[in-house]
């Protein structure tokens, strides 16, 4: 079979799911993972030929696709902050607007780092707490951008912590000198469990946050397919999870350290409002590149 018709074919199948030009990116993504095609090669060898190997499984990965599975289920990876992460069905695919709450932890931690390089073989490293870790890729992406940083992650789910204990980024350790995340099962709305890991710098989080009524506005691929438990809280009490995370941050984040959280975009003032009437003097809502409230920033 010609590339060319295949993606033709392919992309015709998926237009009832997606619009013409996301569905062309998810065949091109599907050819270039399996086949090792780029995106140009049926315009550069329009006579580029599937080898018959690859007919079977692209056939068997189509199928996936039409039914609405997300392609980075069927390809197992995705890609986040410039690095390639390991994902599947027991973890939340990570969105581009969780590289903002990543690239600014990586900004200050690497502040705190340079600050106590004074203090040379004494200085203390950086300590990062990730609640609601997922698939990893907050704590496995300040861990490698902050050499010598300690990194904790906690979920609830086993399932989730295989797939951050699973990414593969050794030779980077290696050549970085970073430290891996340690990766903890802990169920995060138990705010008064013992938890002997220290107090942090930074406590970082991307919580469920969806309502359940906004699941009529969301995607067939999301809500049939990503972890329910990493999307949704009740309607009745949306705000569960950052009264926990707010616990958390009061219990072991240091008296100069800082908070970042991910949140509902409609929940912007009320979120903000669960850390501004605790114990945090400092507190910042900030909007994502689309302008949508998007975090929640905090200090004691």
């Amino acid at each position: 079979m010609l590339l060319s018709d295949f993606l033709k074919q392919g992309i015709s199948a998926l237009e009832p799911l997606y619009p013409t030009a996301e569905a062309r990116s998810i065949v091109l993504m599907l050819c270039e993972e399996l086949i090792g095609t780029k995106s140009y090669t049926h315009i550069v060898d329009p006579q580029y030929q599937i080898d018959k190997k690859w007919v079977q499984p692209l056939a068997e990965a189509m199928l996936r696709l039409q039914s609405g599975e997300p392609i980075q289920y069927v390809t197992g990876k995705t890609e986040f902050s410039g690095r390639t992460f390991k994902v599947n069905a027991d973890v939340l695919i990570p969105r581009p607007e969780t590289e903002l709450l990543v690239r600014e932890a990586i900004k200050l931690a690497d502040r705190v780092k340079r600050m106590r390089i004074p203090y040379g073989k004494m200085a203390e490293p950086v300590r990062v707490l990730d609640l609601c870790t997922g698939s990893g890729n907050i704590a496995w992406s300040v861990a490698l951008s902050v050499p010598g940083s300690r990194v904790v992650g906690v979920d609830i789910s086993e399932k989730a912590l295989e797939v951050a204990r699973s990414q593969d980024f050794s030779a980077e350790l290696k050549s970085a000198g970073a430290l891996a995340p340690t990766f903890v099962a802990a169920d995060i709305l138990d705010t008064e469990q013992e938890f002997n890991y220290g107090e942090f710098d930074l406590v970082l989080s991307n919580p469920p946050y969806v309502m359940e009524k906004e699941k009529p506005l969301l995607r067939r691929n999301v809500v049939d397919f990503e972890p329910p438990g990493a999307l949704f809280v009740s309607d009745e009490d949306p705000l569960v999870y950052y009264r926990a995370i707010a616990r958390w941050s009061e219990r072991f984040l240091s008296k100069d350290g800082k908070g970042l959280t991910e949140i509902n975009e409609v929940l912007g003032r009320e979120t903000r409002e669960v850390f501004a009437s605790g114990i945090f003097s400092e507190t910042e809502l900030v909007k994502d590149f689309y302008d949508k409230n998007r975090f929640v920033f905090y200090m004691k």
